[in-house]
């Protein structure tokens, strides 16, 4: 990864960092007055006994410290703002970017892991993104106006005032490549801590942590995590002190060298007392500006580390992603008519398809229910539906339009999916609803929750639907939550639903009622139901028996048990 590419960052903000840098440069200029005037001080005016001359040196001196201060404050602002900028667009660059990557990447990267990237990496960027480009100009041209102006009083003085940068840069870039590593494995362990708090504090990692009890175990493992990373930043800010200690004693020697200089014989009497003591403070002065120099060297050097890992990030490729020349539909006037062509898939790293050469035809406003034992290929269908994968070889098509040539947003109108697992968000009965509608009135919610059979129960809870559902919903029973996955649907009035497995966790009373919720879903769509309990499927227009991702038997459920074949011995 090169500099050229972090640069690139704020190319967009060339216009601020040119009025930064001219700022920067007017103040170290302008601040470089005051070694002058203090020479002026110490060799005339006080000498002279001239009281208008100190005065107006004097008033000069305030001037450059309150011109310097504006200027400072000026600088700050703009360059923060640039700054802030710059780290607001990465945030949401990463977090866009992969909010559009398949379903896949998530089943085999870690939720804290993720995590970690936008918030530790980012967030250990921001001093170098908010502040490097402008701490390079300031430093710089502080350094480089305090040995002109050094060179000017003398340049004697001035050469032996360099022995300095010699042992600053190496020992800074011992420093520098030290911190990098270290901030790369410093990453690595945050990473592993957040995973840890994830997989460990929510709601489900804590029931099954006190269940197994295995909270013990868990605290020790964050723990150690945690131990890892103070010697991670001891060892990061141990290797900084000593070289700040190490810079401390030389730029303390130097001064004294100085003076000795300006004693010895070969340059007594050439320098006079308002030179030498302008000429120390310039040098005092040095130190800072050189530092921050050279710490931003080391910053900027650690924190690729971090622009490594979000790169990383930036750089994977979409697996499914929008058309490059999308076909135009309109969703509302979408029939529904769903068909597999001789599709297959297999899922990566497997040398088995999870489905091979499935041919469908599902008309529109028909039910088609795909039975099968568990692995053999009916949810990876369901979710070829839905593109959260794309087939390796055939085709899926509503109306005859092949999903890959649709937008991802127009399918996702199209495609309903209810599931097994109903994922609540941490908010209001309200707002969870109205996620798949964000412009759903609130009377179009109450319908919705009437048509899934769940409105008396919300009507009836204290705060009614501006309860908090609690963590991923916890707070409901399972067919609570599947009727208000129901209304959720409901709203956004899909023209193929598919239910995958939704009834196969409630018990025979609570499927009822959800089924009835169904039944008023389903109506006049295009519906794909995935079932182990037949009893929820025998009334569906066609079944498919899936057996190691191919169909082994098709028909309605009373031809297939004429058959004597699969289906009824999986109905037995």
């Amino acid at each position: 990864m090169s500099l050229r590419r972090v640069g690139r960052l704020f190319a967009a903000h060339r216009g601020q960092l040119a009025v930064v840098v001219s700022i920067i440069v007017a103040s170290s200029v302008i601040a470089m007055a005051s070694p002058f005037l203090l020479r002026t001080v110490i060799d005339r005016a006080l000498p002279e006994r001239d009281l208008t001359l100190l005065v107006w040196l004097v008033l000069g001196m305030v001037a450059v410290a309150a011109v310097t201060s504006v200027l400072g404050v000026v600088q700050t602002w703009i360059s923060t703002r640039a700054g802030q900028q710059v780290m607001h667009r990465l945030r949401t660059d990463v977090f866009a970017h992969l909010h559009r990557q398949s379903i896949a990447f998530f089943t085999r990267t870690r939720t804290g892991e993720v995590q970690s990237r936008i918030t530790n990496d980012i967030g250990g960027m921001q001093t170098v993104v908010t502040s490097t480009a402008t701490s390079i100009a300031a430093n710089l041209t502080t350094v480089v106006a305090t040995a002109v102006a050094m060179v000017a009083l003398s340049w004697r003085l001035s050469l032996v005032s360099l022995v300095v940068l010699p042992p600053a840069i190496w020992l800074t870039r011992r420093v520098a490549r030290m911190r990098r590593e270290i901030t790369a494995q410093r990453q690595r362990e945050l990473a592993d801590l957040n995973v840890t708090i994830e997989e460990g504090l929510s709601i489900s990692g804590v029931q099954l942590s006190k269940t197994l009890g295995a909270g013990p175990k868990l605290v020790e493992r964050f723990n150690a995590s945690s131990a890892r990373l103070v010697d991670l930043e001891l060892r990061s800010e141990l290797a900084g002190r000593w070289r700040m200690a190490a810079m401390t004693v030389i730029f303390a020697a130097i001064p004294a060298v100085i003076y000795l200089s300006a004693g010895l014989p070969a340059t007594a009497g050439t320098l006079s007392i308002g030179t030498l003591v302008a000429f120390t403070a310039l040098q005092g002065g040095l130190f800072r500006p050189l530092m921050g120099l050279l710490n931003v060297g080391v910053s900027l050097t650690a924190s690729l580390a971090l622009f490594a890992r979000i790169f990383e990030y930036l750089d994977l490729p979409v697996e499914v992603d929008d058309p490059a020349r999308p076909v135009e539909i309109d969703p509302a006037r979408v029939r529904g008519h769903l068909r597999f062509t001789d599709v297959t898939f297999s899922y990566p790293g497997s040398d088995t398809a999870a489905v091979a050469g499935v041919s469908l035809d599902v008309p529109a406003g028909t039910s088609l229910a795909l039975v099968g034992e568990t692995g053999s290929g009916k949810s990876t269908l369901a979710a070829l539906i839905t593109r959260f994968h794309d087939p390796a070889a055939g085709r899926v098509t509503i109306d005859g339009v092949d999903l890959r040539d649709l937008r991802l947003a127009d399918l996702a109108a199209v495609v309903g999916v209810v599931s097994q697992e109903t994922y609540l968000l941490h908010t209001t009965v309200r707002e969870n609803l109205r996620y798949a509608r964000p412009d759903a009135t609130d009377a179009e919610i109450e319908a919705a929750a009437h048509a899934a059979q769940i409105h008396d129960l919300i009507a009836g809870l204290p705060d009614g639907y501006d309860t908090v559902v609690g963590s991923r919903g916890h707070r409901f029973s399972g067919g609570e939550k599947q009727r208000l996955a129901i209304a959720r649907t409901l709203l956004r009035d899909p023209r193929i639903l598919v239910l995958d497995e939704a009834t196969s966790a409630l018990d025979t009373e609570t499927e009822r009622a959800v089924q009835r919720a169904f039944d008023a879903l389903s109506e006049g769509r295009t519906v794909v139901t995935i079932a182990h309990r037949l009893s929820t499927v025998r009334d569906a227009d066609q079944i498919a028996v899936i057996d190691h991702g191919r169909i082994v038997e098709a028909g309605t459920h009373q031809s297939l048990l004429d058959r004597a074949g699969r289906y009824a011995a999986l109905a037995a």
